[in-house]
């Protein structure tokens, strides 16, 4: 199942490529970035050169990584370049902007599938790894730094434009990862405190029709010392400005803490109709 999962990823990811980022020519990082890059210059097949980079970066990570490390690249070093060259390239979308667009998002999916298994695709994913271990550089830093350089290729390559729309290419890949790999179901921690009306915020919460949690904790002022509790309520993003409405019309001088969240297990969250 996770081969399995691995080859969609991998296809999702050659349809971004072949698709959209190539027919609009804007290399936005990696090693299929590069490919961009030298077939716009010097006619270069795409999917040879990501399969000649990625054996490099295998020898590399063979050289100053540990075996379970090479093994987990190596696979998606192969079937990457595979995906490339079955999978046709043609333009999809006549607007370069909307195929960056598009394409980011489409990369995203295939990019946040390996994630979740645990896998790879090889290539410029392996110099981070290297730097993380001698040198204890932050990987995704190293990454992100790589993926500019190579951005930064469509400037001799393609012109400013281009350049620019990798760079905004790079920024939709990273938010729809992040919205897929902690979810879309967005929810709301509340942390309410009142001197004198928390018995009567306690019975509204608990009376609402909302789906929400409910925690209590016991605290201490900074200031005045004194023993006091704090709810805490999580609740979906839709309920917030109702929930809101109703603890100041109960005390308008309750003091109120509201953090975005991205996911909650367990609890009432768990409960299906």
């Amino acid at each position: 199942m996770q081969i399995a999962a691995m080859i969609v990823a991998l296809e999702i990811i050659a349809v971004s490529i072949n698709l959209f980022y190539a027919p609009a020519k804007v290399a936005a990082g990696g090693a299929t970035g590069i490919a961009i890059l030298l077939f716009e210059t010097f006619g270069f097949n795409r999917a040879v050169t990501v399969l000649v980079i990625n054996i490099l970066m295998i020898i590399l990570a063979a050289v100053f990584l540990n075996r379970k490390m090479v093994m987990k690249i190596i696979l998606g070093s192969f079937i990457l370049p595979v995906c490339l060259a079955i999978t046709p390239s043609f333009q999809v979308v006549s607007n370069q902007l909307l195929g960056v667009i598009v394409g980011g998002g489409v990369f995203a999916v295939g990019i946040s599938i390996l994630y979740r298994i645990d896998s790879s695709s090889g290539g410029t994913t392996v110099p981070p790894l290297i730097l993380k271990k001698y040198f204890r550089m932050n990987t995704a830093t190293t990454l992100l730094a790589i993926d500019t350089i190579v951005c930064v290729g469509n400037i001799f390559v393609a012109g400013w434009e281009a350049f620019i729309l990798a760079v905004f290419s790079l920024v939709i890949t990273s938010i729809v990862m992040n919205y897929i790999e902690t979810g879309l179901d967005r929810k709301k921690v509340i942390y309410i405190m009142s001197n004198d009306k928390l018995e009567a915020l306690k019975e509204m919460v608990n009376e609402s029709d909302d789906q929400h949690g409910l925690t209590i904790f016991d605290v201490k002022g900074g200031y005045t010392d004194d023993n006091k509790e704090m709810l805490m309520v999580v609740i979906d993003n839709q309920d917030y400005g109702s929930l809101l409405r109703q603890v100041h019309k109960i005390d308008a001088e309750a003091f109120i803490l509201t953090y975005n969240i991205s996911e909650v297990h367990g609890g009432r969250f768990s409960y299906t109709d």
